[in-house]
């Protein structure tokens, strides 16, 4: 397919698709003459992978171009590839932040492999975070959110694993964590509001700000 045919394809605007020939994130067509080039299935792939990385999670040009420079590399494993994804979508601290103990705790009662992780630093960082602003954390409350966390990832993985190409692996990554997270925060968030009417009841009338009934 040509240029045009290739936007078409996946709704990405010519301008914008020599942009990222520009930079570098997607692959250049096979060149048929001096100014017309094909590209095919392999240029639809990485596209729908830019934009993803772009509109989902988020991610800079340059972070874009880190993670397309690891997928075609040859020699990075994909369990680096899935480390390296993570890391830039959820943000991970740069620096090692100690372990914070209920971190070996869930460790222990979920049996997941004791390895250190980006995964596990963002956490350490996140418990370290709550407990400065005074909210306290129990392992109970740890193991619940971990509990519900680890049905999500079975769920999510099955995708991932199921990716035919180290494009649709990331992809599959990026776009899960970023879209799980919100669908499991947007839970939690009506979990609250369901269950406070509940216990309020008829006592009290609880109204978003244009009037409607929360929840």
């Amino acid at each position: 397919m040509q240029l045009k045919e290739l936007s078409d394809a996946t709704g990405v605007s010519p301008p914008s698709i020599k942009f990222y020939l520009r930079e570098g994130l997607v692959q250049r067509g096979d060149q048929v003459h001096a100014t017309r080039a094909e590209y095919g299935p392999r240029h639809v792939e990485r596209l729908e992978l830019v934009t993803g990385l772009r509109t989902v999670a988020g991610l800079r040009i340059d972070q874009i171009r880190a993670l397309v420079d690891l997928i075609d590399d040859p020699d990075v494993p994909r369990l680096e590839l899935l480390r390296r994804t993570h890391a830039m979508v959820l943000g991970a601290p740069s620096e090692t932040v100690p372990d914070h103990p209920l971190v070996g705790e869930l460790m222990a009662a979920r049996d997941w492999p004791d390895h250190p992780s980006d995964a596990r630093m963002l956490l350490n960082g996140t418990l370290r975070e709550m407990e400065a602003m005074g909210l306290s954390v129990s392992a109970d409350v740890v193991l619940a959110y971990a509990d519900a966390a680890d049905r999500v990832a079975s769920q999510d993985l099955g995708a991932v694993f199921r990716a035919e190409s180290r494009d649709r692996t990331v992809l599959a990554v990026a776009v899960g964590v970023r879209a799980y997270s919100k669908l499991l925060a947007s839970l939690v968030a009506l979990a609250q509001a369901s269950q406070s009417i509940r216990r309020l009841g008829g006592a009290e009338q609880v109204l978003n700000d244009d009037g409607a009934a929360w929840g």
